[in-house]
């Protein structure tokens, strides 16, 4: 099938789902100026162990270190803005095509684009909490102190502040349970921009009667999808934006 066989048919799929959700990762990003995980060459955890630099363990040892290494592109991830396939998750759930998003980012895209329900599984970035007496506080505050010189940031009780994400060595939150009780009687997911290698999220896709995945490169469950787009996300949600307004319009 060629691609805009592919397009159509993802039209299709979604317009003849009754319960249809999206599984985002750092994929639908890259489009944004915020680098992936795992891509060869290009990928955060290619050019840094994220063992030696992203755990509770590194952050309770020595939480100077762990900024220093972190901050700089936590700072890119608030400040870059949604791109079209943000937009397009959007878009569809305004019109009902979709339950909602349940997303692996920390960049707090989908929430900048207008998605209403958002189960960022990995946290976000809008909030940090102190590690002392557990008050929450914009993330911004923990940010702007890090650029005046404080190293760490700490909370006004003398506490260490830390953001509201998920790090190597945590448990996960509440979303991603929330998330996982939400797929239930799901009909369709449409993964966009996840390698579905890290679990366990990559667990997801079995709550799924079926399977569409979006994606640059191949997954380990591209074999028992119903459609997989090797293709950007962007370019993809713009087509099926345009080829679900003209059968709409038929």
């Amino acid at each position: 099938m060629d691609y805009s066989g592919k397009i159509k048919t993802l039209a299709k799929l979604i317009q003849g789902s009754s319960r249809t959700f999206a599984l985002t990762g750092a994929g639908i990003s890259t489009e944004s100026g915020i680098p992936d995980f795992r891509s060869p060459g290009t990928g955060l955890w290619q050019k840094t162990d994220p063992m030696k630099v992203a755990t509770v363990t590194v952050l309770r040892r020595d939480p100077a270190a762990f900024y220093k290494a972190n901050l700089e592109r936590w700072s890119v991830f608030t400040e870059a803005e949604p791109n079209a396939a943000h937009y397009a998750l959007a878009a569809l759930e305004r019109e009902g095509l979709l339950e909602g998003v349940i997303s692996q980012n920390i960049d707090g895209l989908h929430v900048k684009a207008g998605s209403e329900r958002v189960w960022e599984v990995h946290g976000h970035l809008r909030t940090c909490h102190c590690m002392k007496c557990n008050g929450r506080q914009p993330f911004s505050n923990l940010l702007e102190q890090f650029k005046s010189g404080i190293n760490p940031p700490l909370c006004i009780c003398g506490g260490v502040l830390r953001p509201d994400v998920v790090l190597f060595e945590d448990p996960m939150g509440e979303d991603f349970f929330h998330a996982s009780q939400a797929l239930n009687g799901c009909q369709l997911l449409v993964v966009v921009g996840s390698s579905l290698r890290v679990y366990p999220v990559a667990h997801l896709p079995e709550r799924a009667a079926r399977l569409v995945i979006v994606n640059r490169d191949a997954t380990p469950w591209d074999d028992r999808a119903a459609l997989v787009i090797n293709d950007s996300a962007g370019k993809v949600f713009t087509d099926l934006m345009t080829e679900l307004k003209q059968s709409s319009d038929v």
